[in-house]
């Protein structure tokens, strides 16, 4: 998809807000249900390109399992993870508005809170012991879980 801007929008950007009001009504005709969410994050992991789906794929994985209390549902089109109906994380591949790098993001209802500076988002073009070691404490503390 072109990504000329008209109005201040790239028609990337247009594309996501279209989307992101398709999951609003989608979500108000069958109910917020957690299993409606999981089976959104699925159908929206299987139809990312391989390089995004492998990282993704990893990310909902290790969301999963370290804050199972995170609800999975789609967000702008992304894969992402709310508590209340707030999101709290989310990953943006990198070919949804064609970036060199796919990104994991924190809203504000992540509990991240640390000081005057705490980081928002990773820009991610692999998935090693490293960035998952990173990725689980930063999830666990985002969902609440303090040590």
């Amino acid at each position: 998809m072109a990504n000329k801007s008209t109005s201040g929008f790239s028609a990337d950007e247009r594309a996501a807000m279209k989307q992101r009001a398709a999951e609003l009504r989608a979500e108000e005709k069958r109910g917020k249900t957690r299993a409606a969410g999981l089976a959104d994050v699925t159908k929206v992991l299987e139809e990312l390109p391989e390089e995004d789906r492998a990282l993704a794929q990893r990310f909902h994985d290790l969301v999963t399992e370290v804050a199972p209390e995170l609800d999975p549902k789609t967000w702008y089109g992304f894969p992402a993870y709310a508590t209340g109906g707030k999101v709290v994380t989310f990953f943006k591949p990198a070919s949804k508005f064609t970036s060199r790098y796919a990104s994991i993001g924190f809203e504000e209802a992540a509990q991240l809170d640390d000081g005057p500076l705490w980081v928002t988002s990773y820009a991610i073009i692999a998935w090693d012991d490293s960035v998952e070691k990173t990725l689980r404490q930063a999830v666990r503390t985002a969902a609440g879980a303090r040590d």
